[in-house]
């Protein structure tokens, strides 16, 4: 009996043996000559399927909605100015409102400017006799720009990180007066991985922006840059690549076939600095943008990046706007005499600026009307000849209810005015469950019509599914690009609260790492720290607006992406 029993066993040991031996036998000749990223491909794709059979999906009626084809006027999304903090305060009743770029009207080494400002204040100055101010306004340059060509507001003066913004304002028709060049010195720069600058100086003798453009085009350096319409950097990278390829025409034909094959090889580019340096951080981008006063307070990249000028100088020129009266003009005009002594200079140094003095401008000036024409080709050329698909994803769960859902339809109505006629759009929105109410498709003139008809129709109420809404906006991706390979894939989350129902960030986390797709999250009035997490995992941003901005915010994010 026994012996029986042993036999028994030993027939189930073979049987098992036999089994896997099959079992990885199948499993290898399934795979046999395929690559890794082609085997974790499929293993995501049957991962997808199975999280997407447990959401209940609905599928909306299509309805058209009326599109509004005038251009975006820029003024219309502006929030109210004081959504930018006044960084300094006048002490008198004679004083003049500046816009200043943000890099050094913050806080710690980014407050340059505000301690020059509150000693100007303290200094009981006069001017004509007359006790004299300053207020600072802390703004981005080309956010501060879009106030000041639009008329929704104009400040008395205006300093923004270069002479770019400057041009563009003059050429916009506002009176624009040039009080002093320099307030303080700081110029921009390409930062590369310290062995990538070697193999490039080593393959190409220096680099410079013509050298970083030609190993762009020829595929040899990944670099990101950021947006040349709100970031100094961004502006002046793209004035100065165009440059390298046309220096005596920037929009001819030359110029543009140059950028179009450089553009096609650029990996990443990041709405905000902050993204930017975050995207850095992760160690995938050999080289990105950046000013010499980060740079100059950043030790961790010291040791492990070299810092390459570029283009125009960022010396914070100082500008009056309009029709001042001399009184004020004065002010501007003694407020600029009061920067320059050699105390303000040194702490300015202190803070990281003045590092690259020796450096002159590669770039001749520019006409600002020019610069905006570069914007619009920038626009049109950025994505290549590689036409993307995004899927909005919005909460219309019950906490949505009321302002926070007007506010994200305006955005989206807005918004959708970026979205380009040759990419495709797909809608879904969530709450307990998961409807798409617009399927994939070509953004022509009848998907915008049935695009501004699903956001028309939401209404708020139920659970927050947040990470189910992902995945059905996954799975419709997945499925788009089985047509057509060469689309980009984006996903654009919008909500205001954290998930409470349906699947788990980390049920989708690997699914997000293996497809690569970046997941840009917008939240209304919230920290939403599982969408910040879920957008970090492929260098994407995460934008937290409030009710009043989120328009702005939005317009701005999808003119970047889109």
């Amino acid at each position: 009996m026994a012996r029986k029993g042993r036999t028994f066993v030993a027939l189930g040991i073979i049987t098992v043996v036999v089994f896997a031996l099959v079992y990885f036998g199948i499993t290898l000749t399934s795979n046999l000559g395929k690559t890794t990223s082609e085997v974790s491909s499929e293993d995501a794709g049957k991962r997808l399927d199975k999280l997407y059979k447990k959401i209940k999906v609905d599928t909306a009626e299509q309805v058209k909605g009326q599109i509004d084809l005038d251009p975006v006027a820029i003024g219309d999304s502006l929030p109210d100015i004081s959504k930018f903090p006044i960084s300094v305060t006048n002490t008198t009743d004679s004083f003049v409102e500046i816009f200043s770029s943000t890099e050094k009207s913050g806080t710690g080494n980014d407050g340059w400017l505000n301690e020059v400002a509150t000693d100007f204040n303290n200094s009981n100055i006069e001017v004509n006799g007359i006790p004299a101010s300053v207020k600072i306004r802390n703004i981005a340059s080309g956010t501060a720009t879009d106030y000041i060509r639009s008329g929704k507001y104009i400040p008395d003066a205006f300093t923004p990180s270069n002479e770019l913004w400057g041009e563009m304002v003059k050429a916009n028709g506002i009176n624009t007066q040039l009080i002093t060049n320099r307030l303080i010195g700081n110029v921009a720069g390409i930062v590369t991985n310290k062995t990538k600058y070697d193999e490039l100086v080593e393959k190409y003798g220096s680099l410079n922006v013509k050298t970083i453009t030609d190993a762009i085009a020829n595929n040899e350096l990944s670099m990101g840059y950021t947006d040349p319409f709100a970031s100094s950097t961004g502006l002046n990278f793209l004035v100065t690549a165009l440059g390298t390829f046309d220096s005596s025409d920037l929009l001819g034909e030359q110029a543009v076939q140059g950028f179009e094959k450089f553009q096609a090889n650029v990996p990443f580019i990041a709405s905000t600095t902050l993204q930017m340096r975050d995207a850095a951080k992760t160690g995938k981008l050999d080289a990105f943008v950046l000013e010499y006063q980060i740079y100059a307070n950043a030790p961790e990249l010291k040791g492990s990046y070299v810092f390459t000028p570029f283009g125009v100088r960022h010396d914070s020129p100082l500008y009056a706007l309009g029709e001042l009266p001399q009184e004020k003009l004065d002010i501007i005009k003694k407020f600029a005499e009061f920067v320059e002594q050699d105390k303000y200079q040194r702490l300015g140094e202190e803070k990281g600026f003045n590092g690259l003095n020796d450096y002159h401008s590669e770039v001749n000036p520019v006409d600002g009307s020019l610069l905006s024409s570069a914007q619009k080709l920038w626009k049109e050329k950025k994505n290549g000849n590689k036409p993307i698909a995004a899927v909005f994803v919005a909460d219309v769960s019950g906490s949505m209810n009321g302002e926070p859902l007007y506010r994200l339809k305006q955005s989206l109505l807005t918004g959708q005015k970026f979205l380009g006629k040759d990419n495709s759009i797909g809608f879904v929105s969530y709450s307990d469950n998961v409807t798409i109410n617009l399927p994939i498709g070509k953004y022509d003139t009848n998907q915008q019509s049935m695009f501004v008809g699903a956001i028309d129709s939401l209404q708020a109420n139920g659970g927050t599914a947040t990470f189910d809404g992902i995945v059905v906006a996954l799975k419709m991706l997945q499925d788009e690009m089985k047509i057509n390979p060469e689309l980009k894939p984006i996903i654009f989350v919008l909500s205001d609260g954290e998930t409470n129902e349906g699947h788990s960030l980390n049920d989708i986390r690997g699914l997000i790492e293996t497809y690569k797709i970046p997941i840009y999250t917008i939240g209304y009035n919230a920290n939403i720290k599982a969408l910040e997490s879920i957008s970090s995992i492929n260098e994407a941003a995460n934008i937290n607006a409030d009710i009043d901005d989120v328009v702005y915010k939005i317009g701005n994010l999808l003119n970047v992406q889109m």
